[in-house]
């Protein structure tokens, strides 16, 4: 029977951690914690969860605290948590592993919530390498993954994860964007690295720096990438915030063909031509067939919560809500009184009983 070890890096997570460590227990052999730097409760918190609490200087690498943290445990299986997450399902893949060999690196699904129009919130899900054998260790200072070589599998886990709502991202703004420009300081090609500065300036709604790192990422041409998805999409709707709206559209139709099947892609095409027609009165006899085209045709697809950072809702609710805001602008009150029906049902439904 093959051990299984909770391993993790904290650093003053005492909003968090107890949900964390009691999501874990009970399927792991043994919680390992290493703290970085705690000057809250974080280290006691651990403690009276049942976890081994190790110390470890921080020294602006991620990779280097995580490897610290990972020999601390001579498990053959090792269930990497940050501390904003927790098991939300399917902890039983867990149990399964004492009977696997540890031969591959175990993908799960993490399911953040983000903050939406109006206060609202909804699930953002995504695919990382959070169950290692022994032996694999991780490289990068920041956004570290484990090193290749082994297969990857996905597993049915699921972790929930907060940290990207934005009362809790105030805590850590501008840390990432330190550690991003040192790493880009001894890497500056990483296409990986300009996509996440990028998204470190957007989300703090400084779409003019965000720009020419989505750019340089996007030039890389990184086909194949598992953040490529993503990054169209975020590429598009920084532009489209900086009211480039033609080099929008341009980078839409250019990616087109390779997002036939994204309900993500159609919805935010969507959201740049109707902010354009908005801008620009005098296109929208041109643009608002376009519009609803979108967001139907986003409908069509339906939920493709398998695609990397797809939103939920964009195959359904959301693209709803958006339909009947649509129709109500132009006078059609039956039209939109029934998109907002639709979308209410959608919105009711469990995750993975919509559209598509």
């Amino acid at each position: 029977m093959n051990a299984i070890a909770l391993v993790m890096i904290v650093r003053d997570e005492a909003r968090c951690l107890a949900r964390a460590l009691a999501s874990a227990r009970p399927w792991v052999d043994e919680m390992v914690v290493v703290d970085t730097g705690s000057v809250d409760e974080t280290p006691q918190i651990a403690h009276d969860a049942g976890a081994r609490v190790h110390r470890f200087v921080w020294i602006d690498d991620f990779s280097a605290a995580r490897n610290h943290a990972l020999a601390q445990t001579e498990a053959p299986w090792r269930l990497l948590l940050d501390a904003d997450e927790w098991i939300a399902q399917g902890a039983d893949a867990l149990a399964a592993l004492r009977t696997t060999a540890p031969d591959f690196v175990g993908m799960v699904r993490i399911s953040s919530r983000i903050d939406a129009a109006g206060g609202a919130q909804e699930d953002a899900p995504s695919w990382l390498p959070r169950v290692l054998p022994r032996g694999v260790l991780y490289e990068g200072r920041i956004h570290e993954q484990p090193q290749p070589g082994l297969p990857r599998r996905a597993l049915p886990l699921v972790l929930g994860h907060d940290g990207y709502l934005g009362a809790h991202m105030k805590v850590k703004q501008g840390r990432n964007q330190r550690l991003l420009e040192l790493a880009l300081a001894e890497r500056p090609d990483d296409a990986y690295l300009r996509y996440q500065l990028g998204k470190d300036y957007e989300v703090r709604e400084d779409f003019a720096a965000a720009l020419p790192h989505y750019e340089r990422a996007y030039a890389a041409d990184e086909q194949r990438a598992a953040w490529r998805h993503d990054l169209v999409l975020r590429l598009v709707f920084t532009l489209k915030r900086l009211r480039r709206f033609e080099q929008a559209l341009h980078v839409a139709q250019a990616e087109m063909p390779r997002w036939e099947a994204s309900p993500d892609f159609f919805f935010t095409l969507g959201d740049l031509l109707l902010d354009w027609a908005l801008a620009e009165p005098a296109r929208a006899a041109e643009l608002l067939p376009m519009i609803e085209s979108s967001w139907l045709r986003a409908i069509e697809i339906g939920e493709r919560p398998e695609l990397p950072d797809s939103v939920r809702g964009r195959g359904s609710f959301l693209a709803a809500h958006n339909l009947a805001a649509f129709h109500a602008s132009l006078g059609r009150e039956a039209e939109a009184q029934r998109w907002r029906e639709q979308a209410a049902a959608w919105r009711a439904t469990p995750p993975g009983t919509g559209p598509g």
